[in-house]
């Protein structure tokens, strides 16, 4: 990927998705910005920072250059601007045609097309973002759900890199110490003590841990969950998807072994995202789809992060529920005792009473009446959070979990290297490499093939 940072040309992409739509916006940015601009489209008033500006989309030349459109251009002097260059956005009518003429034109005036992810690099390079923010802006526009949109704006305000300060502010501070002690040991100062080192090292760890912690949240915030229903047939498991999805989505009828197939709906959970799956039911079956259909549902059930078993009130339990309690027993799972309305209590005591056995939380429901559904919902919440409370500054990738447990190894070997009575040269190599631990996460000494594959993900005109 082109390193902006040194190439300091004008790049032009289309910022709005593709196809047509009441605006579409063409961005420049870059030292050419506004002269290109100026030959794209005929101001009304001269560019100003910060002010829009009405103008006419002049057709190419060899056309005649007559006007085609009208459009918003707004201009953004460098440094106060996105990217910290000339910004310009072009805001027409989102017509693709219209759209793609303003882009060809910018490119034959000396443009260039920008790559993906280019714009917010720029924007990191330049310092107006870290590297944890700009990842927020490719988590925003990806954003499902609310909860996920209000996670990656609070991370584009910084959160995660002001909850990480702290603990780095420390960390430097040890390190300093030490050196001090080491350059300077010929002019009497102080040797840091052993007690104090242990004491520091162990006043960062607890952050550290509880911050890594929350990946188990932020993880599911960020990429969601699938949960598989399973049973055997004409338990109601369809039934209680379309409850769950509330909408039709499942056939349902009286017959038993209705799903052939899985059927499957994202949903947002309190603003968790999670995909439900409805599968066959699970039985001795002859015929070759629904064969190939429970086959398929056993492949879910092996998947699924979580499981719902559907077991019905007014059957006894039968050997293939018994195997699937069975199999569910240790793993992240629910047991939905469903048609509690037709039901007597004996029966709904005797399920209950297996799927305790088998260690799996276990509730009444009905998805006739609705009855339950609310605790339902509440139960599965509970499941994929792990009870665990929205925070912020959640680590919601893979990398950011990485980079803080790469700090905290390096700290336990630090503090048992200061146990040891190893000397203080040696303790602040492993303090290093948790301060560059640190630094990684927010882009500080993060590589350049890391760097361009972050950036390569997000959409061009970003």
């Amino acid at each position: 990927m082109t390193e902006p940072a040194e190439v300091v040309d004008t790049i032009a992409a289309i910022s709005t998705p593709p196809g047509r739509g009441g605006i579409g916006i063409v961005r420049l940015s870059g030292p050419r910005a506004a002269e290109i601009v100026a030959q794209l489209v005929r101001l009304r008033q001269p560019l100003e920072h910060a002010r829009a500006r009405l103008a006419d989309v002049l057709d190419a030349p060899e056309a005649g250059g007559t006007r085609i459109d009208e459009a918003v251009v707004t201009f953004f002097a460098a440094p106060h601007s996105y990217t910290a260059d000339d910004l310009v956005e072009i805001a027409a009518h989102g017509s693709p045609v219209v759209l793609d003429l303003l882009l060809r034109r910018a490119l034959e005036l000396g443009a260039r097309l920008a790559e993906p992810g280019e714009f917010t690099q720029r924007a990191f390079l330049a310092g107006k973002l870290d590297l944890t923010q700009a990842e927020a802006v490719r988590d925003l526009i990806d954003a499902q759900t609310l909860t996920q949109a209000r996670q990656a704006a609070a991370q584009m305000g910084g959160a995660l890199s002001h909850r990480v300060q702290p603990m780095k502010q420390a960390l430097v501070e040890l390190i300093a110490q030490l050196e001090a002690g080491i350059d300077f040991a010929e002019d009497d100062v102080e040797v840091t003590p052993q007690a104090e080192i242990a004491r520091r090292i162990g006043e960062i760890a607890p952050p550290l841990a509880a911050l890594e912690a929350s990946f188990a949240r932020g993880r599911i915030v960020h990429d969601g969950l699938t949960l598989a229903i399973v049973g055997r047939p004409n338990a109601g498991k369809s039934s209680l998807f379309n409850r769950l999805v509330e909408r039709d989505r499942a056939i349902v009828t009286a017959t038993p072994g209705t799903t052939r197939d899985l059927v499957t709906e994202r949903i947002s959970l309190d603003g968790i995202p999670l995909e439900l799956v409805d599968t066959a039911g699970l039985r001795e079956a002859f015929e070759e789809a629904e064969q190939m259909g429970i086959a398929r549902s056993r492949e879910a059930l092996a998947d699924a992060a979580l499981v719902l078993v559907v077991l019905d009130a007014t059957q006894p339990l039968n050997d293939e529920e018994r195997g699937l309690l069975a199999a569910v027993e240790g793993r992240p799972a629910i047991v939905a005792i469903n048609k509690s309305d037709l039901a007597g209590s004996d029966a709904l005591s005797s399920d209950m009473a297996a799927a305790q056995f088998a260690g799996v939380s276990a509730l009444p429901t009905s998805a006739l009446t609705g009855e339950g559904i609310a605790a339902l919902r509440e139960r599965i919440l509970a499941l994929a959070t792990g009870g665990a409370a929205a925070e912020p500054g959640l680590l919601t990738s893979l990398r950011h979990q990485q980079a803080i447990a790469t700090t905290r190894a390096a700290l336990a070997d630090a503090a048992q290297a200061n146990t040891n009575g190893i000397p203080d040269e040696m303790i602040l190599i492993d303090l290093y490499r948790a301060l560059w631990a640190l630094d990684s996460l927010t882009g500080q000494t993060t590589p350049d093939d890391i760097l361009n594959l972050i950036f390569s993900t997000f959409c061009i005109g970003k």
